[in-house]
């Protein structure tokens, strides 16, 4: 498994922590001889790639595009948004980077949020590995 960070966001980031969350994604899911990348992105760049590729021009939290071949996929993460949905949410940034993160990898194996089943069948998905491996 080759995993790719890059930090964009104007902010100091743990990547060892978002790193270290893939690699336990990636054994706990099975996923073989793969890559992934994953972007850390602020406001700006995140509402550009909204609009490019879903049409919408409001912020997300995470943008998850599949791959092909040894490529599992691409995660964009804003990271200023991850701060402001903390605080919403009432957690720490870096289980809220974690939880999003997680979000976007179940997205690279194919779950789907556009209903509200799926959404709550991906929340579940997600707290249930972030607490098997106490993220």
């Amino acid at each position: 498994m080759r995993i790719e960070i890059n930090n964009r966001a104007k902010s100091k980031i743990d990547l060892n922590l978002v790193e270290s969350a893939v690699k336990k994604f990636v054994h706990f899911y099975k996923i073989k001889s793969k890559e992934v990348s994953i972007a850390l992105v602020g406001d700006v760049e995140i509402r550009k790639l909204n609009q490019t590729y879903r049409g919408k021009k409001e912020i997300t939290d995470v943008l998850a595009f599949a791959g092909g071949g040894e490529l599992l996929g691409e995660i964009v993460i804003d990271y200023d948004q991850i701060k402001r949905q903390a605080g919403q949410f009432g957690n720490n940034v870096k289980a809220e980077l974690v939880f999003v993160l997680v979000h976007g990898l179940l997205h690279l194996l194919d779950y789907d949020d556009e209903t509200e089943l799926g959404r709550w069948e991906m929340i579940k998905k997600g707290e249930e590995f972030i607490k098997k491996f106490k993220m």
